[in-house]
């Protein structure tokens, strides 16, 4: 406990200093992969902990979650900048924070839906290509230079991707479930995006209106917000500590970290999350779904190597994007 209460702190004072000043600070840039792996952790429960809920509707559950969540981030906020400091944030986030806020509000209620039609191992591996596609997305919309390794990445994801949804086609997997595990990939595909093309906006207040967005439209859909004992509190632990505890540690040390250290530290959510439930709740996956997100990490991992062959020369830095919170 003591430990989790220092490493919270940390995460409070690396929010607080300039990427100019720990970029080239070796313990930052340490303290930064620390952190960065703790969000990867954190929210590489979060299958596992959905799976206890026993709540029937999925409204309610998304409700609960992005309430907790939202609490948690707020406090965060609060504690680490003050009530004032924490309302300039929000206002300083803009319309691309609104954006970034919308993108995640509609991947996090995914996820929640998502576990009701499909494995969490399609949810998670589908995920691992949000590099690649934020790279494909660039270029439609921004014109940014795509490398020829870096479309024989995004190749390898689509097919990957489509040997995955093909369960659906045999009945393997809902379609469902599939189409919603997509969703999850673009829209965090386009939040990403606009991170780094508005790199001046905060993640953490834009990330705390997203969950907000998401608890207003669920509280408009859920049939009940009445829950069992048990239930809120997995749904507290699904909320404050996988959603927003993951969240405050990856504000805090992505600054801290090239883009390419901060992706290849997120690919332990997408190793880690299929493990607890197949451990949990023996959830395993099909065969298609094994093969297809070897593909899409086989691709990731190979595009992370050639980025970080990339930052060791000087030139201008392709899209490698960030890992994708749930």
């Amino acid at each position: 406990m003591h430990g989790a209460l220092a490493l919270f702190r940390l995460a409070r004072m690396a929010d607080t200093i300039s990427p100019r000043a720990v970029l080239p600070a070796l313990g930052n840039e340490r303290l930064g992969i620390l952190l960065v792996f703790l969000s990867a952790l954190c929210w590489s429960f979060g299958g596992a902990i959905g799976r206890f809920v026993e709540a029937g509707d999925s409204w309610t559950i998304v409700f609960w979650r992005s309430f907790w969540a939202a609490g948690f981030l707020l406090g965060f906020m609060i504690w680490r900048d003050g009530v004032a400091g924490t309302i300039r944030l929000f206002r300083g986030m803009g319309v691309p924070g609104v954006a970034v806020a919308c993108c995640f509000g509609i991947a996090s209620t995914s996820f929640v839906v998502a576990l009701g039609y499909t494995t969490v191992a399609n949810i998670l591996l589908m995920q691992a290509g949000v590099p690649l596609i934020a790279a494909l997305i660039a270029f439609v919309a921004f014109r940014e230079r795509v490398s020829r390794t870096t479309w024989l990445a995004i190749a390898a994801v689509v097919f990957g991707v489509g040997v995955m949804v093909s369960d659906s086609l045999t009945g393997g997997v809902s379609p469902i479930g599939d189409g919603l595990a997509l969703l999850i990939a673009v829209v965090f595909s386009c939040a990403t995006v606009i991170t780094r093309r508005y790199a001046h906006v905060r993640m953490t207040p834009a990330t705390c209106l997203g969950t907000l967005m998401a608890a207003t439209f669920a509280a408009t859909q859920a049939s009940t917000f009445a829950t069992s004992g048990p239930d809120m509190a997995f749904l507290f632990a699904f909320g404050a500590l996988n959603l927003g505890l993951g969240l405050a540690f990856f504000a805090s040390g992505a600054r801290m970290i090239p883009a390419a250290y901060a992706a290849l530290l997120g690919t332990f959510e997408t190793l880690l999350g299929p493990v607890w439930v197949w451990l949990v709740h023996d959830e395993i996956p099909t065969g298609r779904t094994v093969l297809g997100g070897t593909i899409v990490f086989a691709a990731l991992m190979v595009h992370i190597g050639i980025e970080f062959r990339r930052m060791a020369r000087p030139q201008k830095p392709g899209t490698t994007g960030m890992p994708s919170p749930h």
